[in-house]
């Protein structure tokens, strides 16, 4: 994932990279999700029939071929015109879900016709439940398979990088932003050949442009979620219904006393609380309280194959990726996605095959032992030098 990641580095003006590639504050949990992984090493079992890999797997009712989905992220098409709709499709060939965001730039009708594949709605709780049920009526119709409701931005995280490199919503040129834009001349052609982006999922009483649409949407986020109102969602959907951005043990449990289909182990990807655990230490205690009673997936840091398989020993259902198919697409649009998708499924069932395991369902924790020491390079991995000259500091 680092050549894709490296590719969209060149072809995106710098405040819309660093838009995907950061996190919150000083970005250690950001780091922290990929790092630890180093932490956990697997043991491979040998003189195993390995002629046929099975990676199927169910997950929040969606029939998967392997043990991955791909994450909602918003302003998609800001990255590249083929959008949503180009990673849904991308996906669906692959085998795998796509779960679009209520902040996504292709609307629930669009990426709904464009495919057949597994599909979830990603809702952020709005303050006026009549808009809820809007968009989950929306959903029925175009016939999702799943929602899950992101609990981790009751308040927006302190996304720092967006305030240096001078980035709004939409891309905008200024002062600090000009030499950034002006270097990129295919993305600038690009995006203004496709005339600007909008947020068709956000319930507004009337239209206007993507800034005046992301304040009102925000205007309308919801501070005080409760597990009531959730059930209350939950009942009225009638589908697998997901909670996104838990940590806890205690809430894990919550979600599983309310009854929900599954919980979906997040921070964010280090865009919301910085200081927090990678997600992937949090996995096996989480699978331990409530595995029996829910489905767990592991969102934040993944960028190998040999990373879902960890994730699966640790206990996980599936894991999911968003900055690893961000990059790919902005780089090279759909074709970059499936692209992507292919070399992390390769990864996975070769990752298997080495350890001795011809089913996701015989990866256990007998797989994995923890590195005592983790080298210094992993703890304080740095943010590229380029970040720094955004600020005019060298």
């Amino acid at each position: 994932m680092v050549d894709f990641e490296s590719a969209a580095r060149d072809v995106l003006p710098g405040p819309v990279f660093h838009y995907i590639d950061g996190g919150a504050d000083d970005e250690v949990t950001k780091r922290a999700n990929t790092a630890a992984f180093e932490q956990y090493h697997l043991i491979p079992r040998y003189l195993r029939d390995i002629r046929a890999i099975d990676m199927r797997r169910t997950v929040f009712g969606c029939e998967l071929q392997w043990p991955l989905m791909l994450a909602p992220t918003g302003l998609t098409r800001v990255f590249h015109p083929d959008g949503e709709v180009g990673v849904a499709e991308a996906a669906a060939a692959a085998g795998t879900a796509y779960a679009l965001s209520t902040m996504a730039t292709s609307s629930i009708e669009e990426v709904g016709a464009a495919t057949q594949g597994p599909k979830i709605f990603q809702l952020y709780l709005l303050n006026d439940d009549a808009l809820n049920f809007g968009l989950i009526d929306r959903c029925k119709a175009a016939n999702f398979d799943a929602i899950c409701v992101t609990v981790d931005t009751i308040v927006a995280g302190n996304r720092e990088r967006d305030h240096r490199t001078g980035l709004t919503v939409p891309p905008r040129l200024n002062r600090r932003n000009l030499r950034h834009f002006v270097q990129r001349p295919a993305w600038c052609l690009r995006y203004l050949a496709a005339g600007g982006v909008g947020l068709p999922n956000v319930p507004a009483a009337s239209g206007g442009d993507l800034g005046s649409l992301a304040a009102y949407f925000a205007s309308k986020m919801e501070q005080n979620i409760t597990w009531s109102r959730l059930e209350r969602l939950m009942a009225y959907w009638g589908k697998p219904f997901v909670v996104k951005g838990l940590q806890s043990v205690e809430d894990a449990r919550n979600a599983a006393a309310c009854g929900v289909a599954g919980i979906i182990v997040s921070n964010h990807g280090g865009r919301q609380l910085d200081g927090g655990s990678a997600t992937i230490d949090l996995v096996a205690d989480i699978v331990d309280a409530v595995g029996d009673r829910l489905e767990v997936v592991m969102d934040g840091g993944v960028r190998r194959g040999s990373h879902v398989v960890k994730a699966l020993a640790m206990g996980a259902r599936a894991c999911m990726i968003g900055r690893p198919y961000l990059y790919s697409l902005s780089a090279f649009g759909k074709a970059g996605v499936a692209r992507a998708l292919t070399l992390l499924r390769k990864e996975t069932e070769r990752t298997l095959a080495l350890i001795g395991c011809a089913s996701v369902d015989e990866v256990g924790r007998h797989h994995l032992t923890v590195n005592a020491r983790v080298p210094d390079f992993l703890r304080e991995r740095r943010v590229r030098t380029e970040f720094t000259e955004i600020g005019g500091r060298t």
